[in-house]
């Protein structure tokens, strides 16, 4: 597999995380470079790994995982988002993503599913593992930490309702992967 395609691979799998950094962004109140490091650092963390697992289980586990998935990261992305539409009708001080370490974990999970099926095809084509995992490990970092710098700049715009934004972001996120799933299959 060469270079490009895995790059564009570890694009493609990027994007929820992306999208949830600039989520993470949006709320977070004030800059924080330590918390913004945390967060593209887990979801890279979840992109590689996830990859590597879904290689490691391979085969024989692929027909368990392709079944569902979909629906574990549509129920996580929209209760997650569920809750930060909620919040967004409170007090000015409540926020949702809080960049702990259980909230990470969460939208590391939710958004590296489809990861895991890439490594499943990795296992299929007997494409070694290790140089592509961290290729889309970087990969997320990179664009995850400067989505949560792109959100809070964006955030800052007066008047605008951003854990609104941001949960619809995560749900709107959840129903994409969930169509993709079961509808364009």
């Amino acid at each position: 597999m060469s270079f490009i395609t895995i790059l564009l691979i570890a694009i493609g799998l990027s994007m929820d995380s992306l999208a949830v950094s600039i989520s993470g962004g949006i709320c977070m109140k004030p800059f924080c470079i330590k918390k913004s490091l945390k967060m593209a650092l887990t979801m890279g963390i979840f992109q590689g790994g996830m990859t590597w697992l879904g290689w490691a289980m391979g085969i024989h586990f692929s027909n368990y995982i392709t079944d569902f998935d979909h629906w574990i990261a549509f129920v996580l992305l929209s209760y997650l988002g569920g809750k930060m539409v909620y919040e967004s009708f409170k007090e000015e001080d409540s926020h949702l993503i809080t960049f702990s370490s259980r909230m990470l974990f969460t939208l590391g999970v939710a958004t590296s599913i489809d990861a895991l099926a890439v490594g499943v095809s990795m296992a299929f084509l007997k494409t070694g593992i290790w140089f592509p995992a961290s290729v889309i490990a970087f990969t997320t970092f990179f664009l995850s930490f400067s989505g949560v710098i792109c959100g809070f700049r964006f955030g800052k715009i007066k008047g605008l309702k951003v854990e609104l934004l941001g949960g619809l972001i995560l749900i709107v996120i959840g129903v994409k992967i969930l169509i993709e799933h079961t509808l364009l299959d």
